[in-house]
């Protein structure tokens, strides 16, 4: 079972966020919060006190402005802070990916990923939100509902050694702090190979490795027994999703 190893806690994340709005949007102006915004609160102090390597993307004030007002969430949550403030951040060297505004190295951002995926269109109500995903195309969600009834506001994992949902007991602020400092490694126990940290360069935050046998398959259960093939994270999404 995958465990993880908290450092502090903190909750400032709106579960009712969750729904992709298209009346009553409110306009990029209220969503920044310049008194109390959690990056300069908070969350450039973990990052710089972090065990984990962590990487700050660049950020496009552009697409920075564009991916915050379709979150509909202000600077003081954590959520709006790494939207607004970073490109995406990149952990373990880039095996866990966090969702932000979008940069060449994650040229994704959370709003636009999600679309298709957790909603269709505007002003439709999330089952839940994707947040993050990592190399092998483990997918990190915040639960609305749609994933579990009782753990709302709760971030589950969507294993590709299993392919089921599971809670991390974590909300998205305690996430973070997990992803920054927290023992990734007894997270990931046996889906790290001989070799990762090398394969792990010649990819960016927008692809992954697909491997074979399926890691879920009693024949792709040793990591390093698996042939492994670069693809593109919407592939590993659409392949451990069927």
């Amino acid at each position: 079972m995958r465990k993880l190893l908290l450092i502090s806690l903190i909750v400032l994340f709106p579960v009712c966020a969750l729904k992709a709005q298209t009346t009553d949007m409110k306009p990029l102006s209220s969503l920044i919060n310049t008194v109390e915004p959690a990056w300069t609160d908070f969350l450039q102090q973990w990052i710089k006190e972090a065990k984990n390597h962590v990487e700050v993307l660049p950020k496009d004030k552009v697409k920075a402005d564009s991916a915050l007002y379709k979150a509909q969430v202000t600077t003081r949550s954590p959520m709006g802070a790494v939207i607004y403030e970073t490109g995406g951040i990149l952990v373990d060297h880039g095996w866990i990916r966090i969702l932000g505004s979008g940069s060449k190295k994650l040229d994704r951002n959370l709003m636009d990923w999600n679309k298709g995926k957790t909603y269709s269109k505007l002003g439709e109500q999330l089952p839940y939100l994707l947040i993050a995903d990592d190399v092998l195309g483990g997918f990190f969600a915040i639960n609305a509902g749609g994933v579990d009834k009782n753990e709302i506001g709760k971030v589950f994992y969507f294993a590709p050694d299993n392919l089921t949902w599971t809670t991390t007991g974590l909300n998205y602020t305690d996430f973070l702090n997990f992803c920054f400092s927290g023992n990734i490694k007894q997270f990931y126990e046996t889906l790290y190979w001989i070799g990762w940290e090398n394969d792990i360069k010649l990819i960016d935050g927008n692809m992954g490795y697909s491997c074979f046998p399926y890691l879920y398959t009693v024949e792709g259960r040793d990591i390093n027994k698996v042939s492994r093939k670069a693809v593109s994270i919407q592939e590993l999404w659409d392949l451990n999703r069927k």
